[in-house]
């Protein structure tokens, strides 16, 4: 079954933040502290996502994958920001895109990447030791601009810039 791509609506909160988790969970667990995924990681995640669907930008585009009435993917594309005093080399940022592991493969992630960024220039931010999320970004045209910084949240992980 093919995932729908749709805008998110505040009601959608909860489950675009357990989407958000799980999908951490899935992805980074082996490179994260035991007790990283709190209770309360979760609820600043709901916190987080109660705030931004209640609250929509123009400048935003968010969209989420579902099938059969569940949501199953997200991704989220902002204003382009720098890091300290630089100047961010695109206009767009591609915040977030995550798809649950039982559906990788699928063409959801392609799909929410398609209807948020489309083709034309963007950065991201993409963690280096996610070789898959690293495979997709590079056939969808996306290279490494060389800027890289640890996540102060997950010391392990490697945050690597990608532009287009």
């Amino acid at each position: 079954m093919r995932a729908t791509i749709r805008a998110p609506r505040p009601a959608d909160a909860a489950a675009i933040a357990e989407v958000h988790v799980a999908a951490w969970r899935e992805t980074y667990s082996h490179l994260l502290p035991a007790d990283f995924f709190s209770p309360s990681y979760l609820a600043g995640r709901q916190r987080l996502w109660r705030h931004v669907l209640a609250e929509p930008r123009d400048d935003m585009t968010i969209r989420v994958a579902e099938i059969g009435g569940d949501i199953i993917g997200f991704a989220w594309l902002g204003p382009g920001e720098g890091r300290d005093a630089e100047a961010p080399p695109r206009d767009r940022l591609l915040y977030a895109i995550y798809v649950l592991a039982d559906h990788h493969g699928t063409g959801a992630g392609q799909a929410l990447l398609d209807e948020t960024v489309g083709e034309g220039p963007a950065m991201l931010w993409v963690a280096k030791e996610n070789p898959r999320a690293v495979a997709f970004y590079l056939r969808n045209g996306f290279r490494f601009d060389g800027v890289e910084q640890n996540d102060p949240h997950a010391p392990l992980i490697t945050d690597a810039r990608m532009v287009r």
